[in-house]
């Protein structure tokens, strides 16, 4: 029995029409993976020993839980089913961590930790942050071994990481630890939401993430504001002013060298291309807000974007009638890959000197680790490929995305495993990710479930993309 790629489609679809996919989901969501350390730990290792493993075992994968190398942090689960060495490898990426679960802030009848329908909205922590979506992809995976007799027609490597929520501590050491363990062809993760609930996404990265404190300290304490007003340097002022010469009243950046010099041709025709929707509930795009001339889509998938994080001078919660001493700001920037990280903050060092604040330090942040702007080229084989197999299954050419707005790991396994690096989001922006009443929408898990699925057939049947 060889089957049919329609067959593949129907079993996944199928798998959500009789429940069997939200009952399976409701096991992994009803393990509480908070990532933060170390109260969630054992958690954490029994979603990859007890419930997930168990689940991609069945499947004919071998399955291994190894140490995170950072050991306070939680193990990565690695599955893999090689059927013949002469196929593809896709490295199947997620992560069974989540956020805080915030109870006390979830909808009266509603509990992070057990799986409630209601109409389309599948509610639930981690139902599209990430549980959900790698489980999607794993029983696409199990619809095609049940159509193709028992065989996918390529071989498969999942990881499932437990820190990505608290910013992948110990990530980059684990991979080139194992780099022979997870060495594929193409790595691609289901995660994040489409910009339409229409269009499937394809998306080639994630921008960097680089945040860092302004810091004005001039004197210890403040002084009557009435008797020095005037007379002595106000910190809070001199801040104001330096963020004003950092970011424009409209929101423009003017740090040179923290914008791209160039965008090459095929990103700006991707980002340019993007078909998005107004969610309802959600913000609009302020047209007069950031870089002029460039479309909203432009200006998050090819460009950079500067906010300021937090703001303090004086003391806001009881102010004193004193000309303040200190204050502090924290900046973030989100760049893609045409600009260098390693430039962002000697850059506006040079700046804030070429303005004048001599008083004002900067002081890069290194509570956690940031991830690095990360990009696959968008006329990449593989990145043809999987449009080409999402087209043929929903009727229309997907939203081909060169990198989302946020962060993520991609450079990590990109530079070290030198795959091109894809993500596939399955979910939409009015989710609730990282908030109470997280949840995911039926209809497109049942649509990520067919993509999928055709995709996983397509691999097998036609080998590496040329």
């Amino acid at each position: 029995m060889t089957g049919t790629r329609d067959g593949a489609i129907a079993r996944a679809q199928g798998d959500f029409d009789t429940g069997r996919f939200v009952e399976r989901l409701a096991r992994l969501v009803a393990v509480p993976t908070e990532s933060h350390p170390p109260q969630r730990k054992p958690e954490l290792e029994r979603y990859c020993h007890e419930v997930l493993g168990p689940m991609v075992a069945e499947l004919g994968f071998g399955t291994q839980v190894l140490d995170n190398p950072d050991p306070i942090h939680g193990p990565v689960l690695v599955a893999t089913r090689i059927e013949d060495p002469a196929f593809p490898t896709v490295l199947f990426y997620g992560h069974g961590d989540v956020v805080r679960a915030m109870p006390e802030r979830w909808r009266q009848g509603l509990d992070p930790w057990t799986l409630k329908v209601e109409g389309d909205r599948i509610y639930g922590r981690g139902t599209v942050d990430n549980k959900g979506q790698h489980l999607l992809g794993i029983d696409a995976m199990a619809a095609v071994m049940a159509e193709r007799g028992g065989r996918l027609g390529f071989n498969v490597k999942i990881m499932v990481e437990t820190g990505e929520e608290a910013g992948s501590p110990g990530l980059l050491p684990f991979i080139r630890q194992h780099k022979d363990l997870l060495a594929a062809d193409v790595f691609i993760a289901l995660d994040g939401p489409r910009v339409s609930r229409e269009v499937p996404d394809v998306t080639l990265g994630t921008r960097g993430g680089i945040a860092m404190d302004l810091v004005v300290n001039l004197r210890e304490g403040g002084h009557h504001s009435g008797h020095w007003g005037g007379l002595l340097k106000d910190a809070g002022v001199i801040l104001a002013h330096a963020i004003a010469s950092i970011i424009s009243r409209d929101g423009r950046i003017l740090v040179p060298g923290w914008t791209p010099a160039s965008v090459p041709e095929a990103v700006q025709a991707a980002a340019k291309a993007v078909r998005a929707e107004v969610l309802p509930g959600a913000p609009v795009p302020e047209p007069d807000w950031g870089e002029p001339g460039l479309s909203a889509s432009e200006r998050i998938y090819a460009w950079s974007s500067a906010i300021v994080l937090a703001s303090i001078s004086g003391q806001p919660e009881s102010p004193v009638n004193a000309v303040g001493g200190a204050a502090r700001a924290r900046i973030q920037l989100r760049h893609t890959v045409d600009v260098e990280g390693d430039s962002v903050v000697p850059a506006l060092r040079a700046h804030l000197a070429a303005q004048g604040f001599h008083e004002v330090e900067v002081v890069p942040v290194t509570e956690r680790d940031m991830f690095q702007a990360s990009r696959t080229d968008p006329n990449d084989p593989w990145v043809r490929a999987i449009a080409e197999s999402f087209g043929r299954t929903a009727g229309q050419a997907p939203n081909i995305i060169p990198n989302i707005g946020a962060s993520g790991p991609s450079e990590f396994f990109r530079r070290e495993l030198g795959t091109p690096v894809i993500w596939i989001p399955h979910s939409y922006g009015g989710c609730g990710q990282h908030g109470p009443d997280e949840h995911g929408l039926g209809t497109l898990f049942r649509d990520g479930l067919g993509l999928m699925a055709g995709l996983w057939w397509d691999l097998g049947e036609k080998g590496r993309p040329t």
